[in-house]
């Protein structure tokens, strides 16, 4: 994190956006992806992998095989890709080296049900899916929590007294439980999620029939099968469960308010709910809370461009454009 940011210099201008995308691919490399891809060639994943996401709209989902550019790209880069963990996976397979301690490697050891050992092919698959999945959204989440932050000064200085704080407490000790008690940078990201979910709709499937029944006293037949659509980008909006639900108010999850519970379990669903709620809720909240932690604590910003408005051409909402913030470097006092 440290080496990443001390390019930037004193004093400059960044487009946030692009500068989590690639921060967050690091991460991804190091994590997922291996010290093969990390040491000699990440600028050309990096730039397959931003191909791959530029060829994915609303469009691509009706008409996935449509050849018009932005498709033709995005084909060429998945095989590029798929070639290029194909022939490290067949590597590892082949190589005696002690194995690496990396997702990669799970995938490449683990096993079906029946016994039979995974292919190149699915885990080269697996692989795609998973960076191109978390560094996407995480990249999404990510640039709104700043956008939010940077413009609504109350929280904001509310943030910065919560890492002085924790500067005083732990000093440049920030580990996996200093993160957990940075409650009102938790709350920073959880509403700026709820106002910008990653995803719009929640897409689910009734196992069995059952009756919804609204507030107004109406009352839905759900037949067995048939496919339900939860829209987030409405949910955690109504103005019976979230006050002002256009405004940005951390204070709406305090103690004495908690709106997320105030219409039950599934109030709050920008991570979805149920037995297939997101499995990297605790993870996603952990990485940008590092990203933020670091950025509050040593730099002195401001949002430059407007704020960005909703691409709403994507699959997964992201802002528009560049957003860019200007930053000064600097240190938090101790005391």
């Amino acid at each position: 994190m440290q080496d990443y940011y001390a390019k930037w210099g004193e004093n400059g201008i960044v487009d946030i956006k692009h500068e989590f995308e690639k921060l967050l691919m690091l991460i991804s490399g190091h994590c997922l992806l291996g010290k093969e891809v990390r040491d000699n060639m990440f600028d050309e994943v990096f730039s397959l992998f931003h191909e791959l996401d530029s060829g994915v709209g609303l469009g691509s989902v009706i008409f996935p095989y449509i050849p018009i550019p932005s498709h033709i790209r995005r084909d060429k880069a998945h095989a590029k890709l798929a070639k290029i963990f194909y022939k490290i996976v067949r590597s590892r397979r082949d190589s005696n080296r002690p194995a690496e301690q990396d997702v990669l490697q799970y995938l490449i050891d683990s096993k079906h049900r029946d016994g039979s050992s995974t292919t190149e092919q699915e885990v080269t698959g697996w692989i795609i899916s998973m960076v191109f999945a978390g560094k996407h959204t995480s990249t999404n989440s990510t640039t709104w929590t700043g956008a939010c932050l940077l413009t609504h000064d109350k929280f904001l200085t509310e943030a910065l007294d919560e890492q002085k704080h924790m500067i005083q407490k732990h000093g440049d000790h920030i580990d996996y439980n200093v993160l957990l008690d940075m409650d009102i940078l938790h709350c920073c990201i959880k509403e700026a999620l709820r106002m910008h979910p990653v995803a719009p709709i929640i897409y689910r499937k009734a196992q069995k029939s059952f009756v919804v029944r609204t507030r107004e006293g109406d009352a839905y037949d759900i037949p067995e099968g048939h496919n339900l659509l939860s829209p987030m980008i409405f949910n955690n909006r109504l103005p019976y469960i979230y006050k002002d639900p256009h405004m940005y108010d951390l204070d709406r999850f305090a103690p004495k308010r908690e709106e997320d519970k105030v219409g039950g379990m599934f109030s709050y669903t920008s991570f979805g709910g149920g037995r297939h709620i997101c499995i990297g809720e605790a993870y996603a909240y952990m990485q940008i809370k590092v990203i933020w932690s670091h950025l509050l604590r040593n730099f002195e910003l401001k949002l430059e461009s407007p704020f960005p408005k909703t691409n709403w051409s994507k699959i997964l909402l992201e802002p528009w454009g560049k957003v860019m913030v200007s930053y000064k470097r600097r240190r938090l006092p101790t005391a």
